[in-house]
């Protein structure tokens, strides 16, 4: 799928992991194919953290996706985070989605709501974000570019 998507860019990032918690079943092992998704899925907590780039939104991300992968092999996110503004403020940022694809780069498509109280920032909490981009699973590293829909 294309990056070219109706809606104006507010940000980028690139996360690196800094921590998976398992329950169970290896991320390693599931995502090079040396294990199967059981059948009730795998569920993994992958801790990430780094910079927000853009012309709308910048400073750093940190939060979790509760990532659950099903017995079909869909990945299915379910992301709390938040981004710190350069001014630093604080937005909260929720997500749902999908990785899509052949391990161990994943497509990102994301659903994602931004929320905050800081006045400066209030615009964000008006607005729908679409987030594409990629997960590679072996570097621990996730990029996403996110537009308002």
């Amino acid at each position: 799928m294309s990056d070219q998507i109706q809606g104006e860019l507010l940000y980028e990032y690139t996360v690196q992991f800094t921590q998976v918690v398992e329950y169970g079943v290896s991320m390693e092992a599931l995502v090079s194919g040396q294990a199967a998704p059981p059948p009730e899925g795998a569920r993994f907590d992958v801790y990430f953290e780094g910079p927000v780039t853009g012309t709308k939104l910048s400073g750093s991300a940190k939060g979790v996706d509760y990532l659950h992968v099903r017995a079909d092999g869909r990945f299915q996110l379910h992301i709390h985070a938040e981004i710190t503004t350069d001014d630093g403020k604080k937005i909260a940022l929720a997500a749902d989605g999908v990785a899509l694809g052949e391990p161990p780069v994943l497509q990102l498509r994301e659903n994602v709501t931004l929320t905050t109280s800081a006045p400066e920032h209030s615009w964000v909490n008006t607005i729908q974000v679409w987030g594409i981009g990629t997960v590679d699973v072996s570097k621990g590293e996730v990029r996403i570019k996110g537009y308002a829909a």
